[in-house]
């Protein structure tokens, strides 16, 4: 109970600072789509205009802008909510901020993955 009331006070934060949308709670309404369309296209701007990469060309922006309603879209079909919060909290919630759903979507992929296996010989 206390992790799930963790993730919800963490979402809501997230929600009202940057309009963070969680893939396995998208719905599919206008509203949403309008929310994740905003947070990538702030995330985008954030890291490659206002950080220590200068890249603020439009073609860098429109393509890291595609890649990331991709991989949101790859993330709305998750089947793992324990993996893909883990990855959210390591990776929104931490002292480095690298909360685009193109890193989410690659490290709930490769935790899942890990997920599977075990050491062997």
């Amino acid at each position: 109970m206390k992790k799930f009331l963790g993730f919800a006070l963490f979402f809501a934060a997230c929600a009202a600072n940057a309009a963070f949308v969680h893939p396995m709670d998208f719905d599919g309404s206008e509203a949403q789509k309008k929310g994740v369309i905003e947070y990538i296209q702030a995330k985008v701007k954030k890291d490659y205009c206002e950080g220590s990469i200068d890249m603020c060309q439009p073609t860098t922006l429109r393509m890291m802008e595609k890649q990331n309603l991709n991989a949101f879209k790859h993330l709305t079909a998750a089947k793992d909510r324990t993996i893909l919060n883990k990855v959210i909290s390591d990776y929104c919630k931490g002292s480095i901020d690298m909360c685009s759903y193109v890193t989410l979507d690659m490290m709930y992929k490769q935790n899942l993955k890990a997920s599977k296996e075990s050491l062997s010989w």
